[in-house]
């Protein structure tokens, strides 16, 4: 936990999702220090007409590399969040060739009740988290 769920443009290689994915990781375990293995990520491809990341007014550009990153996530916090933004974005740039104005994320927050990681137990609740 977090979950994040990377929307993507169809056509990425198997070695660039993996890099994606990989990159995210990485900063999410540097800015948010969760356990190495708390990795939850889910990868949807879209066809270039079904994903369309407009700019808000912003005048920032976009490619066929866009990704759009919902992360569900425990409160982290303004200042970690920001963070995170940073270090995804340099780390997807460095590792993935990745333009950061490619990259689009949305935090979900909710509440420890609201995650089950098996066995049908709220384990945050129960204690085992």
């Amino acid at each position: 936990m977090p979950l994040l769920h990377f929307h993507v443009v169809e056509g990425r290689s198997d070695i660039e999702v993996k890099a994606m994915l990989d990159a995210a990781h990485e900063a999410m375990l540097e800015i948010f220090d969760v356990p190495r293995g708390d990795r939850y990520q889910i990868v949807s491809e879209h066809k270039k007409t079904h994903l369309i990341v407009e700019d808000t007014g912003l005048n920032i550009p976009r490619t066929d590399k866009v990704l759009v990153l919902q992360m569900f996530s425990r409160p982290r916090g303004e200042e970690k969040n920001a963070a995170f933004y940073r270090r995804l974005t340099e780390r997807l740039q460095e590792e993935c060739n990745m333009m950061p104005s490619d990259v689009m994320v949305s935090v979900v927050e909710n509440e420890d009740s609201h995650w089950s990681f098996g066995h049908g137990r709220a384990q945050f609740l129960t204690g085992e988290l």
